[in-house]
């Protein structure tokens, strides 16, 4: 997620940890076509082995990871983007269903940046 609302994602019914953020770093990796800098949170899925052993293999691909101070989800971008999906765009009746909540979820994340965008400037930063 860009502050302009450039945004690559993927949703799964998998549990998320660190194997499935290695595979989606990877396969971004080798999307990119110029140099990409991804700003992380400190999750320890984030911190894992698995994801500091494949570092250097992306940054030579143009993939730079860094991450955020400790305690500033003021900084993550993906927090405001979560907060305003949950709170604005999926409506209660979403929620009945998986199905329609996965099924929710994705008609947001498809239309952010084209027909649904955040503009990040109305959010304080200090």
């Amino acid at each position: 997620m860009s502050r302009c609302n450039k945004f690559h994602w993927t949703t799964t019914e998998r549990n998320i940890d660190s194997s499935f953020v290695k595979e989606f770093l990877d396969d971004l990796s080798l999307q990119i076509e110029k140099d990409t800098f991804l700003v992380l949170d400190n999750a320890s899925i984030h911190r894992a082995k698995i994801i500091q052993e494949l570092i250097t293999i992306w940054e030579k691909r143009g993939l730079y990871i860094l991450y955020l101070p400790p305690y500033s989800p003021e900084l993550n971008l993906a927090e405001t983007v979560w907060r305003k999906m949950k709170g604005e765009w999926i409506d209660p009746e979403d929620y009945l269903e998986k199905d329609s909540l996965f099924y929710a979820v994705n008609r947001f994340l498809a239309n952010l940046g084209k027909n649904v965008t955040i503009n990040f400037s109305e959010f304080n930063l200090n």
